[in-house]
């Protein structure tokens, strides 16, 4: 289980209101959610639950890459995350749809990944 000791945030915010909103001393958990075709969605996990990082017109704020990510999260001390992704197998194959996985579950079986952007 992954412990959040980070204040609670808005379920949705755009970078700047993280920025402004963000305590470095006790950051949120960084959920790098991984879409079909290479597109990444950013999830914050805090006391108060989940946020989704959104852009100007609310809206899930979309990535192309990881490394984007990176150079959004790194200059406000974000240094790492976990990166996860929909399990989209049994929708594909016919199967009865599952209920959707938990949060922690999510984090609990994603991959580290490192906010490490250089040039």
């Amino acid at each position: 289980m992954i412990l959040l000791d980070a204040p609670a945030l808005p379920t949705r915010l755009t970078l700047e209101a993280l920025a402004e909103r963000l305590d470095p001393e006790a950051p949120p958990v960084v959920e790098v959610q991984s879409l079909d075709m290479g597109i990444y969605l950013v999830r914050l996990h805090h006391t108060g639950g989940e946020s989704l990082l959104v852009d100007e017109h609310g809206e899930g704020r979309r990535f192309t890459g990881t490394q984007w990510i990176s150079r959004a999260l790194a200059p406000l001390g974000l240094t790492h995350g976990t990166l996860t992704w929909a399990d989209v197998t049994d929708e594909m194959v016919g199967l009865p749809q599952a209920p959707p996985v938990e949060p922690a579950a999510r984090l609990a079986h994603g991959t580290r990944v490192a906010f490490m952007t250089q040039g």
